[in-house]
């Protein structure tokens, strides 16, 4: 997708996602055979809800109707969240990590996978795990430390962990769905 029709559909989209109190995080055209696929990926602090998605949607198809910000070729709309597994690029999506696990490519060529303790301007308070039976140690990182990072998921998580007592109490599934962790 060509920068100026990113930045025309990011400008027409932003106002309706804002509306729903939501950050409009990605806005991506790709070719899928004689059509092109829109999808646009939103989020907020606490999540977002499959009938926000739905709701968005159509409020997100009637205005690229009532304009020609697509042009003439079909495609195919798509307003989802950005799942389970999702990149850490900003301040706020480490903010709303905060307690899960995360594996981060950092800028001196190292890897570290470690949980989120809290966030502030500056960077990260992490837990890293233990190896071979030793106590997990903190660690600070700085953003600019971090040259890519995403959200593990993690399908074995003890809930007597210290951190599952202090996280929040939603979490957000991979459709975007909030719900009570038990």
């Amino acid at each position: 997708m060509s920068t100026t029709q990113s930045e025309r559909l990011r400008g027409l989209l932003e106002p309706l996602v804002s509306a729903r109190d939501l950050d409009l995080e990605e806005v991506e055209v790709t070719p899928a055979g004689r059509r092109r696929v829109l999808r646009v990926v939103v989020d907020s602090d606490d999540g977002v809800q499959l009938d926000t998605c739905a709701e968005l949607s159509r409020d997100i198809s009637q205005t690229l109707d009532d304009t020609d910000a697509m042009g003439q070729t079909p495609y195919v709309l798509e307003v989802t969240s950005p799942g389970a597994e999702r990149p850490l690029t900003e301040p706020r999506h480490y903010r709303r990590a905060t307690g899960r696990l995360m594996r981060a490519r950092l800028a001196d060529g190292g890897e570290l996978v470690a949980r989120i303790v809290s966030v502030d301007d500056g960077g990260l308070d992490l837990e890293v795990p233990g190896v071979k039976g030793r106590k997990p140690t903190a660690r600070r990182l700085a953003f600019e430390e971090i040259s890519k990072a995403r959200v593990e998921i993690e399908f074995n998580r003890k809930p007597a962990d210290k951190l599952t007592e202090q996280a929040p109490e939603t979490s957000v599934g991979d459709g975007g769905e909030s719900k009570e962790e038990a």
